[in-house]
């Protein structure tokens, strides 16, 4: 398995692994109007474009075709840490490693920047809540996030903390 960045002209890698992995992820957890909302708010070319332009990378693991991705920001409001944006594999390669992979190549990253955490959100239903946990994450706060028509992220932040820088 090979793990790159992606740059503007593989927008589209992103945008096509999100369109296939979000229904399977999220399709018991979200209505079919809230998960295609979202995949079009977060996942379009546009939106993958301006999180670029915000300073947010992206890195894709691959092995004979692409297998998930990872967004992420350093420095994220201006403080010492990584945010992680966006993390997702395909449901077939779960349980195997990718996540991991992506997860501690991040990290490694964020060491680079002497982060002193890791951040991220996970929804409070997702099945990947174990994993993150796993990995070393811990809940620091429960968010709920308006996101319009109406809609809600019922979310956990995690942290993982990096050391004391």
């Amino acid at each position: 398995m090979t793990l790159r960045e992606i740059h503007t002209h593989e927008l589209h890698i992103v945008h096509d692994l999100a369109f296939a992995i979000w229904p399977v992820t999220y399709g018991e957890i979200l209505s079919k109007p809230q998960l295609d909302y979202m995949l079009e708010s977060f996942y379009s070319i546009e939106a993958l474009q301006s999180s670029l332009d915000k300073g947010h990378r992206y890195i894709l693991i691959e092995d004979t075709k692409p297998l998930g991705f990872v967004g992420y920001e350093h420095q994220y409001q201006g403080a010492p840490v990584t945010r992680i944006h966006k993390i997702y594999v395909l449901p077939e390669t779960q349980g195997k490693g990718v996540g991991k992979l992506l997860l501690e190549h991040v990290e490694a990253l964020a060491r680079e920047q002497h982060a002193g955490k890791l951040s991220l959100n996970v929804n409070r239903f997702n099945k990947a809540l174990g994993f993150y946990h796993k990995m070393g994450f811990a809940i620091t706060a429960e968010e709920d996030i308006a996101i319009g028509h109406g809609y809600l992220m019922e979310d956990y932040r995690m942290e993982k903390k990096l050391g004391d820088f």
